[in-house]
């Protein structure tokens, strides 16, 4: 029985699955308990589970948790403190890795990127079926990319990653900057006059096109997959396939199929995928 586990910097979702059955799911404010807490709660409460498996919005290197702008850490090597309590197998990996794994066996291609948007911004690139992951396991960081300098510090430690421009969690920090009070939604951006909001607008979508145009010129994969609360809006979709052409190489973009994810949550899917990768 496998325990399943999707967390980032909003929610932690999980699903419990003996092979392909579901036994039980649910989700809470990731706020709301550790990651390592939260474990040892369902292996407390079933005994059953013998695989951990865990979709983490941070880096990741060889299962231990270096960092998370997002997520509070109260535990950076899981395994080794859950081996020294309980039978179980544990597996981690990075949240956009786990997707596009999960992407990649959707639509049964094994050259793809995923750009994920959300509450930050994640890259997952599959090179012929295996997972492009660097010495330290962060080679596919986007989000964290150099791009302007921000009034802002990102988790990282830099005030010029470009997800400080893209993400869920940029549109709040640039509405507080600029002292906007009403709810800022994608679609807010998008029909606002108000100039304030324009500028977000536009920063936002020159970091959204700079942020694929560079991933498309850079891993040429044959299969753009959208995904995130904010990535996969039709709004996002329609406004890259419109401009994409002007920001990556012609040669890259003549090739590519471009699409939306269709999976409800593809980081948590990936999870039961961990296993045979890491054989």
């Amino acid at each position: 029985m496998t325990l399943g586990i999707d967390i980032g910097g909003s929610y932690l979702r999980y699903e419990i699955r003996e092979e392909s059955l579901s036994i039980e799911r649910g989700a809470m404010k990731s706020s709301q308990r550790g990651l390592y807490a939260f474990i040892e709660s369902m292996l407390e409460k079933r005994r059953e589970i013998d695989t951990v498996a865990v979709s983490y919005a941070g880096q990741i290197e060889e299962g231990i948790i270096l960092s998370s702008p997002h997520i509070v850490i109260d535990e950076t090597d899981i395994g080794t403190s859950l081996l020294s309590k309980y039978h179980v197998s544990f597996f981690i990996e990075n949240d956009v890795n786990c997707a596009v794994m999960a992407e990649a066996k959707y639509f049964g291609c094994d050259t793809l990127n995923a750009l994920y948007i959300g509450t930050g911004m994640g890259l997952g690139v599959m090179e012929k079926g295996r997972l492009l992951q660097g010495a330290k396991g962060i080679a596919t960081e986007l989000g964290h990319i150099p791009y302007k300098e921000t009034p802002f510090v990102c988790g990282c430690g830099k005030k010029n990653c470009i997800e400080l421009y893209c993400s869920g969690s940029a549109l709040q920090r640039w509405k507080a900057y600029y002292g906007i009070t009403e709810a800022l939604s994608l679609e807010k951006i998008y029909q606002s006059n108000t100039q304030e909001v324009q500028e977000i607008a536009q920063a936002f979508h020159d970091a959204l096109l700079y942020a694929v145009g560079t991933t498309v010129t850079l891993f040429n994969p044959s299969l753009l997959v959208l995904g995130g609360g904010i990535g996969k809006r039709a709004l996002v979709y329609d406004f890259v396939k419109e401009n994409l052409e002007k920001y990556a190489l012609p040669l890259g973009v003549e090739s590519l199929e471009i699409v939306r994810s269709e999976l409800e949550n593809a980081s948590l899917e990936g999870t039961f995928l961990l296993k045979e990768y890491h054989v």
